[in-house]
């Protein structure tokens, strides 16, 4: 009688274990081939898929992204800044209408040096 109690406690802590087990699923498993480690990417995917806060998340990252039009700043809507205007105009920026360019390249040919 003392052994089919046992065995009877023995099974029934086994199936406790595995339901526990069942509950909570392994951890992900890092391989490592020729030295060079290959995580389980659908196991990490599997885990940060189910946080239940991920869909408000989602939707807050929507929302940031659906900025009304007079909320935008200049470079999205492709006007011009000062910095950009800057850039452009180069050392004549606040001096003059025409931008700063370089002195015309008077190229002379290596052919016609022979004359």
């Amino acid at each position: 009688m003392k052994h089919l109690s046992n065995l009877a406690v023995g099974v029934l802590l086994m199936s406790g274990l595995s339901l526990a087990y069942a509950e909570h699923p392994p951890g992900c498993v890092d391989v490592t081939v020729g030295g060079f480690k290959a995580p389980d990417y659908n196991c990490l995917s599997q885990q940060m898929g189910n946080n239940p806060e991920g869909t408000a998340a989602a939707q807050k990252n929507q929302q940031a992204m659906n900025v009304p039009v007079n909320k935008r700043p200049p470079h999205q809507l492709g006007l011009a800044t000062p910095a950009a205007t800057s850039t452009r105009m180069g050392n004549t920026f606040g001096t003059s209408v025409k931008p700063q360019r370089p002195a015309p390249a008077t190229a002379t040919s290596p052919l016609l040096n022979g004359r």
